[in-house]
This record gives C-alpha cells, structure tokens and sequence, in this order.
C-alpha cells in the first residue's frame, strides 16, 4: 500500500477499534507507519474510569532500528518511570502486583534479575527438557484420537501453563485457576470480558492478588520445607547475602504466569495457522524437524510477536535516528512492527522457516529487558511441534475466533483444528 497522510491519519493505534482489525488490516496500517520520515505521537486512550490518570501521549517506535536501539539505551529509555507494560501511567495499587522485573531499571533490575535469572540460564532450562517432551506429549495423548479440539484450550495454553506451575510447585488441581486468572489479567478489555468497564480494574487486581496469595502460601512452606521447585530455590536464594521478599517472589510468579504463559501460548498457537497456511513450510520442517527447527521456531515468534509492545519513558533530551525526544517522553516499542520492517526482513510477510539472518525483537530487543525465559520458550515451542508433526501430521488450524482485543497481546482466545486420529492413520498405513 502506498504511503498516504489521509491513510496515515486515519491510523489510530490507542483506538481499540483498531485493535479488532485483521492481521491484515494492521499489517497494512503499520507498514504505512513505517513509511513515514518519523514516529508518530499518538494521544492516550483515556483510562481515568479504572484509576489511570491521564497522560501526556506517545510516539510509536515502528521501525526495527528504533525498537533495537531504544532497547539498548536502557539508561535514557528506563522502564520503571510509570511502567513498561501499559501506555498510561501505572497506579500504586496496580504496581505492587506488576511491578516485577519488567517495569524496573538498574540498580533494582539487576538486583532480582541476578538472583532470579540463576533458574533461567540456557544450563537450567536444558534440565527441565525431559520435562517439557513429557508434557507436550501427555497433551498430544489427550487429543489424538479425537480427530478435532479447540488447539488454545488443549494444547497451547496448558503446554507452557503446565510446565511454569511444575517448575513452581503448583499442584495440577490448581493449573484451571492460574489460567482463568492470567486470562482475567490479560483480557480485561476484551469485548468478550468488557461486561463491565468500570469494574476492570478491580478485576484485574483482584485476579493479581488471588495469584499472589497462592504463592506467597506456598513459599512461606518452601522457606521452612524446601524442595527443587522453582519457588524453593527463589524463597532461599542467597547471592552475595541478597534474598526475595515474598512480594517480590510473588510479582515474579505473575510475571511468569502472565507473560511466560500468555505469549508462548499465542506462539503456539500462530505458529499451527501458519503452518496450515503454508504447507510448503510444513513439508520442509516434517522432512527434517531437528534441523529445521531452531530457525522454525525464530521465525514462529517473528510472524506471530506475541508480545505486541513495551513502552519506554525518555529520561533526558536524546537524539535517536534524527528524531529528538525530551525529557519525560513516551516511546512505544512496536516489536509486531519491528518484525515486520522491510528494510531488515526482505520479503518480511512470508514465513520461511529456513530465514537467516533473523534478527527478530519477538523475545524483546537487546539489552537489559532481553526475555528471561526466552530459552525456555524456545524449548517449549519446538516440544510442542515435535510432537504435533511426528503423531499428527496432518494437523490444520480452523479459521480462529476474532483476535484478543488488545493492545498489548497478539491473542488467539480459541482456534478449531482438525486431524486424522492415530488409530485411522495407522490403520491406514497396515494396510
């Protein structure tokens, strides 16, 4: 689509209407963004209704160079100056449940993260591999005679969902209610959820404080009773005589719930439709899936940029790429645009698994901020499609459900899908 300021001013990213477009239709409305000589300031949805005060405005970093550099600069870009996950500012209230890694910068970020991080290096998450094949099989085991399931619900959200509550220590009768939490957290402004605007605040924080008391209980046992769960190690890290509160285990543990749940399951979850969608791609990744898949898997999170933003806040005047930004600025880090910029992905809207190099920001670009627990999403990601395509080739993704209405996620809520059942497959091949 060719450039056009009357287009261009019809493009209104904190409309929420413009959230319930296509992928299409924003995949279109972004390149037009990136087009032009520099970001656009956008006003604030306005959020006063559920206790957020009105801000200033934004500009919209659309271009992978400006994503990546903003990122590196973490020192004038700083996400603790009101949040990093939300456009307007976060109130106290909100920022005692989230106010965890994301939305904090040094010396406190390096704080936590230098305890936390010591369950998410590439050693640590290589142990739980056992784990995660298990898991992601015994969820192939519970679909494959079925020839059909709703592929969110059963198999994409409890692949990463189980997996995060197994390294915690959360029992299975416990998993449903991490989900419906998370969702409630997430959703909120849905129009499926929206049955009350008013009340979405209270909701979002009163699913927030059920997760904290549900791992605040349990680390309060691990510190007298520890075991090898995550929580254990977390409750009784000691790095050069620091320790975590509870509060600040339990904002972890959201963090982990939310974000490590939520986008690995949409993940998944884009990566069967484009694979349905483009059956060359699964042929090519079926003929050889070890050797395919780690760039299968970078190229899954490209197209699919779970995580659709994080918001920064200028610290100082700077000068980034021509564009001056004063003190006090916010900048939206478009990753889902970033992933898509034509100058750095030639041929960026088609998914080819064997693309190299692929410098996506799907996992957040570099710097402090880089995704903890890429590594292990990575993993999840290739146990969830090891399995689909060795015990259900022909898996397809039905057309899915209106995306999640928001801003801040790119959310499949349900998508059908279909296969022929393990039973009939090797019938047939007998004979």
């Amino acid at each position: 689509m060719a450039s056009d300021e009357n287009t261009v001013m019809d493009i209104d990213l904190s409309d929420t209407e413009f959230w319930s477009r296509s992928l299409a239709d924003r995949e279109a409305a972004f390149a037009e963004l990136r087009a032009q000589p520099r970001p656009r300031f956008y006003a604030e949805p306005d959020l006063s209704e559920i206790g957020f005060p009105p801000g200033a405005g934004y500009y919209a970093l659309v271009r992978h160079a400006d994503v990546v550099e903003a990122s590196r600069n973490a020192e004038v870009f700083c996400s603790s100056w009101g949040g990093a996950t939300n456009i307007a500012d976060m109130p106290t209230e909100f920022a005692q449940y989230f106010g965890s890694l994301i939305n904090m910068d040094d010396p406190e970020h390096a704080r936590l993260r230098r305890i936390v991080s010591r369950a998410f290096t590439p050693k640590m998450t290589g142990r739980i591999e056992s784990d995660v094949r298990r898991i992601a099989a015994g969820l192939v085991d519970a679909i494959a005679e079925r020839g059909e399931c709703d592929f969110v619900a059963e198999v994409a959200a409890r692949l990463p969902l189980i997996v995060i509550c197994d390294m915690m220590g959360i029992p299975s009768s416990r998993h449903q209610f991490v989900i419906d939490r998370s969702v409630r957290i997430l959703g909120g402004f849905d129009p499926e959820f929206l049955t009350d605007p008013a009340g979405i605040g209270s909701r979002m924080l009163g699913a927030a404080n059920e997760l904290v008391e549900l791992v605040t209980d349990l680390a309060a046992h691990r510190r007298e009773h520890p075991t090898e769960d995550l929580v254990s190690v977390l409750v009784n890290a000691d790095v050069d005589g620091e320790r975590l509160t509870h509060q600040e285990i339990a904002s972890f543990f959201i963090l982990l719930v939310v974000a490590g749940n939520e986008t690995t399951r949409n993940a998944i979850a884009h990566g069967l439709t484009l694979l349905t969608h483009n059956p060359d791609q699964r042929q090519l990744w079926l003929a050889d899936f070890e050797r395919h898949a780690p760039t299968a898997v970078e190229e899954i999170v490209r197209i699919s940029s779970p995580v659709i933003f994080m918001r920064r806040r200028a610290t100082r005047d700077h000068v980034m790429n021509g564009m001056r930004y004063r003190r006090g600025d916010k900048v939206l880090l478009f990753y889902w645009s970033a992933n898509r910029d034509e100058s750095v992905f030639p041929d960026a809207a088609r998914f080819d698994i064997r693309r190299q190099p692929n410098p996506q920001v799907g996992f957040g670009g570099p710097g402090p901020h880089f995704c903890l627990g890429a590594h292990l999403a990575r993993r999840e990601i290739t146990a969830a499609f090891r399995e689909l395509l060795a015990r259900l080739p022909d898996i397809s993704a039905g057309e899915p459900e209106p995306l999640l209405g928001s801003s801040f996620i790119n959310g499949i809520k349900r998508l059908p899908c279909e296969f022929t059942p393990t039973a009939a497959r090797t019938g047939a091949r007998r004979r």
